[in-house]
């Protein structure tokens, strides 16, 4: 097993190992837990500094990643751009190995999913969102000193927007798009870091930069 739940920031947000509210992730979990009995395969902690001033919302977690080891974007390929642009905007200190022991801290920063349990097929169900929408919203509750939310991705962009109390009809996503919370706080997008808007070039290194410049900015500006 990687990481006890109970390293999270913010253990009183936490979904138990054992979550019971979505049928279909619990059977895929229990899958999981026989096929490989050594990983995670449980309801994945947020990762990060509690007095955190930007969220960052991912989609839910990768079989061969979070689920895996259980420390967000941690062990597949969507995470190696995110830690070394966290890492580059002094959003992270130490060293990435794509392994939740390797001592990296992130500093300002803390990891959401909009689903902390592994989907099948990366593809969560609209009543599973919902479902673990709980979750994010206690999340972003006790992290009072966000005031920037990035969103990978458009179903961590409408999860965030939910819990930021913004219509999701009228919330514009696409990369680089910025959206005002009723309370203040931004929520900013961008196109998920995974491996497929990476190869495809959908998403490059300088575009990923720049929301984080952008959210860097905004910090400076409030």
């Amino acid at each position: 097993m990687a990481q006890p739940a109970d390293l999270s920031p913010i253990p009183e947000a936490e979904a138990p190992r054992d979550c019971p509210l979505c049928p279909r992730l619990v059977a895929f979990r229990e899958e999981c837990r026989v096929e490989h009995p050594g990983w995670w395969n449980a309801p994945v902690p947020a990762f990060g500094d509690r007095e955190a001033w930007l969220a960052i919302v991912g989609l839910a977690p990768g079989k061969q990643g979070a689920n895996r080891t259980g420390r967000p974007f941690t062990g597949d390929y969507a995470g190696e751009l995110l830690y070394a642009t966290l890492l580059k905007f002094g959003l992270a200190e130490g060293k990435y190995r794509a392994d939740p022991h390797d001592g990296l801290q992130l500093k300002g920063a803390v990891i959401l999913n909009a689903v902390k349990c592994l989907p099948p097929a990366n593809k969560p169900e609209p009543r599973e969102i919902a479902t673990c929408r709980h979750y994010l919203d206690a999340s972003l509750a006790v992290l009072t000193n966000v005031r920037v939310v990035v969103a990978l991705g458009q179903i961590a962009h409408v999860a965030a927007a939910r819990a930021l109390s913004l219509p999701p009809s009228s919330t514009k996503f696409g990369h680089g798009a910025e959206n005002v919370a009723p309370d203040g706080r931004v929520l900013l997008s961008s196109y998920h870091c995974s491996r497929y808007n990476q190869n495809t070039r959908k998403l490059d290194a300088a575009m990923f930069e720049s929301v984080f410049e952008r959210a860097v900015e905004l910090r400076r500006l409030r």
